[in-house]
């Protein structure tokens, strides 16, 4: 899976400037710090607009965009979207929206409060969203994706609480599967020392998960300033079916937002059916 480059005008200059491989180094880095700067001042404008529960038809669909074209729709599970931390359902706007142009005609957004304390009390308030759309759309099973924090939160869910058999594909993004070392002062939070290596519930998802039906693609970024290390958002768990793909060239908040992520995650939606055979490969995807 693969973006082709666009020539840029000023990788000659950094190349004359500075080493060839450094000069690669800070133009990638340049290109992935000034796009997550636009996407947090994006994201600060809609935050307010993502605060309260989406509003749904009354068959349980959402409303569709007016400018969406979509294209024909096949019988696919609903799919759930999870937030990170101290976030809300608008981080997934354009997600939605791509979701929607290609047939995902149930696609909704769980928002637990920013004041969660405990990593396991969100996962059973998803797990009980879960059940209430199972219920009201008739559906056997969903499909989740969660960016960073959501993801985690989706993966106890599906180990710990029996959620294999609710959840078919689980798309984590940018998630601390083996916890993150970042931002050392932020301990003070509980959440936070539960993302850390080591913790009790990252010691808990490290526990043997025999017969595990979900089926877990995780995306990372080799330029995600919030993993430390970066290999921290992959999933590496003998018994479960993972595929983990690298993202090159975008940072932490630009996973949910990239329009060559969307794709891969709608791939990976479509193509992963539980009962595959295991896969433990790691995909590539280069945007540039």
């Amino acid at each position: 899976m693969k973006v082709t480059k666009v020539a840029d005008p000023i990788l000659p200059l950094c190349q004359r400037l500075l080493p060839c491989r450094l000069a690669g180094l800070s133009l990638a880095l340049l290109k992935a710090t000034a796009l997550e700067l636009a996407i947090l001042a994006g994201h600060l404008l809609l935050y307010p607009s993502g605060i309260v529960q989406e509003r749904r038809c009354q068959d349980g669909r959402l409303p569709a965009p007016h400018d969406a074209a979509q294209l024909p729709a096949e019988a696919k599970p609903p799919v759930v979207l999870l937030h990170g931390f101290i976030d809300n359902r608008s981080v997934f706007v354009l997600l939605r929206r791509n979701l929607a142009q290609h047939g995902r005609q149930r696609v909704e957004s769980l928002n637990y409060s920013p004041l969660t304390c405990d990593i396991r009390t969100a996962a059973e308030l998803l797990g009980r969203h879960i059940e209430e759309i199972c219920e009201r759309t008739g559906s056997r099973q969903v499909d989740v994706v969660g960016h960073s924090l959501g993801g985690l939160i989706a993966r106890y869910y599906v180990q710990r609480l029996g959620g294999d058999l609710r959840v078919r594909t689980l798309v984590t993004l940018g998630t601390p599967h083996s916890g993150t070392r970042v931002a050392p002062l932020a301990n003070a939070h509980p959440i936070v020392r539960q993302m850390r290596p080591g913790s009790e519930l990252i010691e808990e998802l490290s526990r043997p998960a025999p017969d595990c039906r979900t089926q877990f693609v995780s995306f990372w970024s080799d330029l995600d300033h919030l993993m430390d290390p970066l290999e921290s958002a992959c999933i590496d768990h003998p018994d479960l079916r993972v595929e983990n793909v690298q993202v090159s060239g975008i940072g932490h908040l630009a996973l949910p937002v990239h329009p060559a992520v969307a794709t891969g995650i709608r791939q990976a939606l479509d193509t992963v059916r539980p009962g595959d055979p295991s896969v433990a490969r790691a995909g590539g995807l280069t945007v540039a």
